[in-house]
């Protein structure tokens, strides 16, 4: 098996999808020897279903669904997966764009692996998944206000937990800042050094 990927064989992978799906196909991109290759999402399913099945293809590994969040855009999100096909040495990653209030369709009846993948994207975006058979949070408690991977989530949370001893369980606070932002100069803590480290006089030599 090749180490490296092979870029003809790439390029006939983004020709192949875009003919056999044009209406569906938004863009293929092929940059840092990765295909990227965005579509609609009423045409997600097929195209997923198709790089999956059809036999110039067989990327029957799904590596990973993740999101990136874009404020800014009407289609905040884009959903993200990432392909695998161990039969031909090949990745593929499959981007589709969607507004924060509208369903992306499950892929779990394609792969099963993607239910918890949705979860995760689902706890950390708020992006909700048609058909999918749980969704619900994956990786932050049960009651968690807000979706951390969101840019407009800030960084201290909005809750802080600790242990109570006099009620003798975990409570939950308003987060609240107890030391001031500390400012930092990111000076070298060996800038000011009174004396000279070994090696350093060959510095100066190769210097002069």
């Amino acid at each position: 098996m090749a180490l490296y990927p092979d870029l003809n064989a790439l390029t006939d992978l983004s020709e192949l999808v875009q003919v056999r799906f044009p209406d569906e196909v938004i863009s293929a991109d092929l940059a840092y020897e990765e295909l990227t290759v965005t579509v609609g999402i009423s045409g997600l399913l097929r195209v997923l279903e198709f790089l999956q099945s059809d036999a110039n293809c067989r990327f029957s590994t799904l590596t990973d669904i993740t999101a990136v969040d874009h404020p800014e855009r009407p289609a905040r999100f884009d959903v993200v997966y990432q392909m695998l096909s161990m039969y031909r040495n090949q990745r593929i990653r499959l981007k589709v764009a969607v507004r924060e209030d509208e369903l992306v369709p499950s892929a779990t009846g394609l792969f099963p692996g993607a239910n918890w993948y949705e979860r995760e994207v689902f706890d950390m975006f708020g992006i909700m998944f048609s058909g999918h058979p749980d969704l619900r949070r994956i990786l932050t408690d049960y009651g968690f206000h807000g979706f951390p991977l969101r840019k407009d989530f800030p960084t201290t949370g909005y809750v802080e937990v600790r242990y109570d001893d006099e009620l003798k369980r975990v409570v939950y606070e308003p987060v609240r800042l107890t030391q001031e932002y500390r400012q930092f100069d990111f000076l070298s803590p060996w800038e000011g050094a009174k004396y000279v480290l070994p090696g350093d006089e060959k510095a100066k030599e190769a210097g002069q």
